[in-house]
């Protein structure tokens, strides 16, 4: 078990991991290594793994032990790690739990089975869930109804997070949600258990959210130190230097998020920083063409004199 275990305390930049890949689309735990150091250089809190962008649906379950395994060793207890679980199949989610906290990852991140329609499904879904972990494994709860095609209101999540003691914080994901984080935020003040709030949506709303009562970030934005940088001003009370840092790397942030495009961009992104070898998505995936390459290059270049212009004032 980790040192690190996960709880509502939980704050910062919880980086969700790209899964490095050859150019033939095998597993490529080098790069992994690479990943886990310049994670580390550049701040972070804490590193989540295959999560919706982490291509963890296209990994056997023989190659997500070997990848979590590999992170793992890699931290070597230096920061805590949380393992995306999300399964349809409980005992494969429950299985990948254990192993992982075994290894030594502090918690786990698990999103709703798709379409289950009704709240009392849900809630029924997740007392499943956590019966099967057992009550000594941290649970994120991944709000992403844009993926996972289901809602969670504020009532049900808090009577989730009342009758759950291993609920201990909310990925929140939903768009627009502002209001939504808001509610959970502003339950705590009125008896319902604090949780930690993370954010996700490659950081698009992370100034705004931060405003909301969230605590830090969890996503995968190929420049972290500027999640990292926006996030630690911010609680320092320094709000509108928050948001001169994220507004200078804003092009990217926007053109990283286009649907089904955007892991692509991040990959490359990370690999023109040396930080994987290859910036290949695993089939079925997009990759990028001339054009986008280009396009990205002028992205980059302009980025890159935003945050000088705002170093030297």
């Amino acid at each position: 078990m980790s040192s690190h275990l996960l709880d509502e305390s939980a704050n910062g930049v919880y980086i969700i991991s790209a899964t490095p890949f050859t150019d033939d689309g095998e597993l490529d735990l080098e790069s992994a290594d690479r990943l886990v150091d310049f994670y580390i250089e550049q701040g972070v809190s804490g590193v989540t793994l295959l999560g919706m962008m982490g291509e963890a649906q296209k990994l056997s379950p023989a190659e997500s032990e070997s990848f979590v395994g590999r992170m793992l060793k890699r931290i070597d207890g230096e920061l805590p790690l949380i393992v995306g679980v999300s399964n349809a199949g409980l005992d494969n989610l429950a299985c990948l739990s254990k192993l992982s906290m075994d290894k030594g990852a502090a918690g786990v991140m698990v999103a709703p089975l798709a379409g289950l329609g009704t709240e009392q499904k849900v809630y029924d879904y997740f007392g499943q869930v956590f019966e099967a972990l057992g009550p000594d494994i941290p649970v994120c709860y991944q709000d992403y109804p844009f993926a996972t095609r289901t809602e969670v209101s504020v009532p049900l999540f808090q009577r989730m997070v009342g009758a759950f003691d291993q609920l201990v914080m909310l990925k929140h994901e939903e768009c627009p949600g502002l209001s939504k984080l808001s509610a959970v935020r502003n339950a705590s003040d009125v008896g319902m258990r604090r949780v930690s709030i993370l954010c996700g949506n490659g950081g698009l709303y992370l100034p705004q959210e931060l405003a909301r009562g969230a605590d830090g970030a969890m996503t995968g934005f190929a420049y972290p130190e500027m999640l990292v940088e926006v996030v630690a001003l911010y609680q320092a009370g320094e709000t509108d230097r928050a948001e001169d840092v994220f507004d200078a790397y804003l092009p990217l942030v926007r053109h990283e998020q286009q649907p089904g495009f955007g892991l692509a961009l991040r990959k490359e992104v990370l690999h023109r920083r040396g930080v994987i070898t290859s910036a290949k998505v695993r089939a079925p995936g997009p990759s990028l063409n001339s054009t986008d390459s280009d396009e990205l290059t002028r992205l980059i270049s302009r980025v890159e004199r935003n945050v000088e212009a705002l170093r030297s004032r």
